[in-house]
């Protein structure tokens, strides 16, 4: 195109129109920019695409915001296919499963005060509904209102934009099961408090609101259990909340600073001053920096919008939890409220995360890019345990009975053998082996519950009342084996450290070679009689024999030679994707994670659930690379997209997440507690890791593309490299890894054992 001579052609308006143009070529697309918050809310209970909700957020923000289309108490808070907004929620929701604490709504509305969560909610269209992670717009129709929000770490701004109108209205709703509202007219303010829950807290639980206007009142009222008392200031009993009211004039914009704190109301005005004297979009824009430079700590460079538009949605999804749980006290101190006993005390707390989903990549993911970040998140763990006695497997916001497994011993040993520094280690190796010989009192979920079976017989046995016994004794072997290779890089004595090297062995105790699988045993000794591979649950949790007979993450030798070896291995490997996904769906009542691995199609393959998530990347161990090259992209290809159906099952935490950001980078940690990340196939022609310490991984694929997704050859440093995998002390040092992309394998080329990852039976 030659500009010069299209100018001299052009009309005044064609200039105009032409300039804006050239500007527009010129902005910069950044990292933030290809995000969609909605990925993954296309779900329900039948079937998860993510079970997400759009965060509106800082990266590990105490308080996210959300738009609310389901009812008070629904998990379910937005989804995708709902067309009414009931209200603007603060959340601290990490699942629906798990649903929500600490919460409350606020919801503009014009002509009269209506409380009613049904009445006040207005049509929305997603064509009028601008979603970021730093910056929410929503037109709310009924009442001709664009309510706009920009959230900090444990602050907020709205910006509702009225129509003319003598009755307008804000709404602040503290929710049911005992809240409190006061309205302090002469401040333009609102204050109170939210009790609602979903458990894992202790009795003095509160979560301390304020909300400032810029714009006097002339119409106030408080709500108490349904009933609008207007010009009453205060309310204090099962449901309580405020409404506010004003004249406004077309197009005038009213703002509300919104803070909170689970320490006290006057933490939550401190936590106001988060916001400063800054305006919305000054705000707005400080959040975009912020998420851009975490989201800049990996920058892709490739053709394909759409995959960029994915990993960066998932990249956002793994910095959200867990969400930091404390506060900066008037000393400028780090404090926090304890969710294991009420006290308010010094140092980091952590929470929203269960440890079953993350430990798998979504913690080692934090060790390789914010290291920081998680040595903040390892005194949290110290805290924990101070505060309760067991470090949590799952905490919303304290101990949550869910899940089985011990793998926060995973959590701490990866941690440190990454590097990590800087908080009370020796406490948590304390913590690591009391969680191995105790269970919770109240809470079975932490500690070990079968430990006393376990510790004698070498596995939990699957007649004995205790539930996903298999699935107990599987992670309870590999969570040994990470508290052995922590205690050996502390120097712990072998007489501390060998019954845990021992015990991580004990995975074998499940092997039954008639079925060349895991299988329950009872107590005597014997196997299931009635064992049939792809039945569901049982001695097994959320899956099958099919899921969960490959969780051997730290000895693939050892399992590869019960099965006969590499051979008869990879035909087992084979066969979970040829195995029809409908076989196994009447074993027990359906679960929304049976029905996501049957239409996904792949076999008994469940990629929307965590236990199999490593499995194909177990090829490299058996000398057959190219089939992890191939099933790492097809799952990228296939079970991912940036749109409101993005996922093939639950989100969980940024676990499902940091899957696809790993695997898109060419490797990830089938083992979290070994130096080594396994290789896959890079899904883009070049990627520059900006590492905390100032080094860069530079990952170039040359030949890259849908159809080229096979390792031909690969150098590290401009070295040939023929093993299967990377280590983290080559990634850390700083490493140019160039790929050769081809339509075909080369099966000559990682097949020897000395390009084989980590097994604990091979080490000497």
């Amino acid at each position: 195109m030659n500009i010069k001579n299209t100018i001299k052609k052009a009309t005044a308006s064609g200039i105009f129109f032409l300039f804006a143009i050239i500007s527009f070529a010129q902005i910069k697309t950044e990292p933030v920019d290809y995000v969609s918050i909605l990925t993954g809310t296309l779900s329900k209970f039948e079937l998860s695409t993510g079970n997400t909700y759009p965060a509106i957020a800082r990266p590990w923000g105490m308080n996210f915001w959300m738009p609310q289309t389901g009812e008070m108490g629904n998990g379910w808070s937005y989804v995708y296919t709902a067309d009414k907004i009931r209200g603007f929620k603060q959340t601290h929701q990490p699942s629906p499963w798990m649903n929500d604490y600490g919460q409350f709504s606020i919801m503009p509305i014009v002509d009269k005060p209506v409380f009613n969560q049904d009445k006040r909610a207005s049509w929305f269209s997603h064509k009028s509904e601008v979603a970021k992670p730093y910056y929410y717009k929503v037109y709310l129709a009924d009442s001709d209102i664009t309510t706009e929000i920009t959230p900090t770490d444990r602050a907020a701004i709205f910006r509702f934009t009225f129509p003319e109108k003598d009755n307008s209205y804000v709404i602040i709703d503290a929710f049911d099961r005992g809240s409190y509202v006061k309205i302090i007219p002469e401040q333009n303010k609102i204050v109170g408090y939210t009790t609602r829950n979903s458990g894992g807290v202790p009795d003095n639980f509160k979560n301390y609101f304020v909300v400032v206007f810029d714009k006097p009142f002339t119409y106030q009222a408080t709500v108490g259990d349904s009933e609008i008392r207007k010009n009453e200031l205060e309310a204090k009993e099962n449901h309580t909340g405020a409404i506010i009211g004003f004249a406004t004039k077309r197009g005038e914009t009213v703002h509300a600073r919104v803070a909170s704190s689970f320490i006290s109301p006057e933490q939550a005005e401190l936590n106001l001053k988060e916001l400063g004297s800054d305006s919305f979009d000054q705000i707005a824009d400080k959040g975009r920096k912020v998420w851009n430079e975490t989201l800049g700590r990996i920058e892709v460079t490739d053709d394909n919008i759409d995959n960029l538009r994915t990993f960066y949605s998932c990249f956002y999804r793994s910095v959200l939890f867990p969400r930091s749980f404390y506060e900066i006290d008037a000393k400028g101190e780090v404090v926090h409220y304890s969710p294991y006993n009420g006290e308010v005390l010094p140092g980091y707390m952590f929470t929203d995360t269960g440890f079953w989903d993350t430990f798998r990549c979504l913690f080692p993911f934090l060790n390789l890019v914010y290291p920081s970040m998680n040595e903040k998140m390892q005194e949290g763990l110290v805290n924990a345990y101070k505060e309760s006695g067991f470090l949590p497997e799952w905490a919303s916001p304290g101990h949550r009975n869910i899940m089985v497994g011990n793998n926060s011993a995973s959590v701490v040993a990866d941690a440190y053998l990454k590097g990590l520094r800087g908080y009370e280690i020796e406490t948590l190796w304390e913590a690591l082996k009391n969680g191995a010989n105790n269970v919770h009192p109240k809470v079975s979920a932490s500690g070990r519950l079968g430990y006393e079976y376990y510790n004698k017989l070498g596995y939990v046995p699957d007649d004995v009342r205790i539930g996903q016994s298999a699935a107990r004794t599987l992670e309870y072997a590999y969570d040994d084996w990470t508290i052995y290779r922590l205690g050996k890089a502390l120097g712990k004595p072998e007489s501390e450290t060998s019954i845990y090297k021992e015990r991580a062995m004990n995975y074998k105790n499940l092997y039954n070679p008639k079925f060349k699988l895991m299988t329950g045993r009872n107590e005597n000794g014997e196997f299931d009689k009635t064992f049939v591979a792809e039945d569901w649950s049982r001695a097994f949790c959320e899956g099958n024999s099919w899921h969960w007979s490959f969780c051997v993450f730290h000895d693939p030798q050892g399992l590869i030679d019960l099965m006969g070896g590499k051979k008869e291995f990879n035909t087992m490997m084979d066969s979970v994707f040829i195995v029809p996904g409908s076989k196994g769906m009447e074993s027990r009542g359906m679960i929304h994670e049976m029905r996501e691995m049957q239409v996904m199609d792949m076999g008994q393959y469940a990629h929307g659930n965590q236990p199999i998530q490593h499995m194909v990347y177990l090829y490299n161990y058996s000398g057959e690379p190219w089939k992890a090259q191939y099933w790492a992209r097809e799952i990228m290809d296939k079970l991912y997209n940036p749109n409101p159906d993005g996922y093939c099952g639950d989100e969980d935490n940024g676990q499902t997440s940091a899957w696809y950001v790993f695997s898109a980078l060419g490797f990830y940690p089938v083992c979290p507690g070994s130096d080594e990340y396994i290789l896959g196939s890079p899904l883009f022609r070049s990627v520059t890791l900006n590492l905390e310490n100032g080094k860069k991984v530079v990952i170039k694929a040359d030949n890259n593309s849908k159809y080229n997704r096979y390792i031909s050859s690969m150098t590290v440093n401009g070295k040939v490299h023929s093993k299967n995998y990377l280590t983290h002390d080559t990634l850390l040092k700083g490493a140019n890894i160039n790929y050769k992309m081809a339509t075909t394998p080369n099966i000559t080329r990682g097949i020897n054992a000395a390009d084989y990852p980590y097994s604990f039976s091979n080490e000497k």
